[in-house]
């Protein structure tokens, strides 16, 4: 996943518990499947990391539409901001 990220005019600060997250030690693709992939591997990644949550939160607050974070697919984390 990329945290980092800059162009000419804007550097997005990367959150601290991307720091402990076993994505960082990862390439974007794993995270980021070409459309039919499986979402398995990351997702059991996901799940024996501890910034789970926090990364989760962060994709919810900031309406992260793409990939997986905190575990979950964008249909499910869609699926999630409907509940009341």
């Amino acid at each position: 996943m990329s945290m980092n990220t800059t162009d000419t005019d804007t550097v997005t600060a990367v959150p601290a518990w991307y720091e402990l997250a076993l994505c960082a030690q990862t390439g974007p693709g794993f995270f980021f499947p070409e459309p039919g992939s499986s979402l398995r591997d990351a997702k059991r990644l996901c799940g024996a990391c501890e910034g789970r949550k926090p990364c989760l939160d962060y994709a919810l607050a900031n309406d992260e539409r793409f990939g997986v974070w905190g575990g979950l697919s964008e249909s499910e984390r869609q699926a999630l901001r409907r509940r009341p």
